[in-house]
């Protein structure tokens, strides 16, 4: 299926961000209006700046995807202005600062992670249900890797992630007869601030990553190829989209995977040794 996307209207959550702003250029670049949101807008006026972006076919607000309110004021804007919704994009996200166990991080910090990236995604997604359904539109959700991969040291960025995976499988069924559609993106290490903390602003995260996983997966990619895969998944109606696509043969075995890789993690003598020296720091 091959869905045009000149002249959708697209809203983008996290816009400022790597991935959100690499999406938005390709996505201008095949003819779309843009909603671009994000907690301040200061830092997407000098992008769109820089990008030589049609003033007519941007429209920036202020979004704190936790606030209900504010993210159906939001849609309720961009329908004012473009007179119609035709894809969110639920790419808002954040990560425990600093990462360690569940059980010596504090609780705030574990719920804050989740209130922004589960229910700040179900939030966006609630207030846009409306506009999407009446015109066939899309959904689109940041998820990750670590949807299926052991979110050891990072569990509360793994739980929300693991449960908009299946918000969003669960939406692409209930949403099967409006003839509006469902996609889970899943970017593996990407070139972002989230992904640097794994590349050495935590020694502990990075030795774990270096004995977990393979080094064919431990080279972070950068934005764009992760866009170029969304314009291509949003064209297609993917179910889901996978970034890099090596990603995509885990996703398929990830019972074995979350089996094997469970048992190495609680067996290892390294990884425990790692997590003891952090708990007791």
């Amino acid at each position: 299926m091959n869905y045009n996307l000149d002249e959708k209207v697209i809203l983008i959550t996290g816009a400022s961000g790597g991935i959100g702003f690499a999406c938005a250029k390709m996505l201008y670049e095949k003819g779309a209006k843009l909603v671009l949101t994000d907690l301040s807008i200061e830092n997407l006026k000098n992008q769109v700046k820089e990008s030589n972006f049609d003033s007519t076919r941007i429209l920036l607000l202020e979004l704190n995807v936790t606030n209900t309110e504010q993210s159906k004021q939001v849609v309720e804007k961009t329908v004012a202005h473009f007179g119609k919704l035709d894809i969110v994009f639920a790419n808002a996200g954040i990560a425990a600062s600093p990462l360690s166990t569940v059980f010596k991080m504090p609780e705030t910090e574990f719920e804050r992670v989740v209130e922004v990236d589960l229910l700040g995604v179900y939030r966006t997604i609630k207030a846009a249900l409306p506009e999407i359904v009446k015109n066939k539109g899309q959904i689109l959700i940041t998820a990750s890797a670590y949807s299926f991969f052991n979110g050891v040291f990072n569990a509360p960025y793994a739980v929300s992630k693991a449960g908009i995976e299946m918000l969003g499988r669960a939406l692409r069924a209930e949403l099967a007869y409006t003839g509006a559609t469902a996609t889970v993106l899943y970017p593996g290490w990407v070139n972002t601030k989230i992904a640097q903390v794994v590349f050495g602003e935590s020694e502990t995260a990075t030795q774990l990553a270096k004995i977990v996983l393979p080094n064919y997966l431990l080279n972070p990619i950068e934005p764009e190829i992760v866009a170029k895969a969304v314009v291509k998944g949003l064209q297609n109606r993917s179910s889901r989209i996978f970034s890099p696509k090596k990603w995509g043969f885990l996703w398929s075995i990830q019972s074995t995977l979350a089996k094997i890789g469970d048992v190495q993690l609680g067996e290892n003598k390294k990884i425990r040794d790692l997590l003891q020296k952090s708990d007791e720091a």
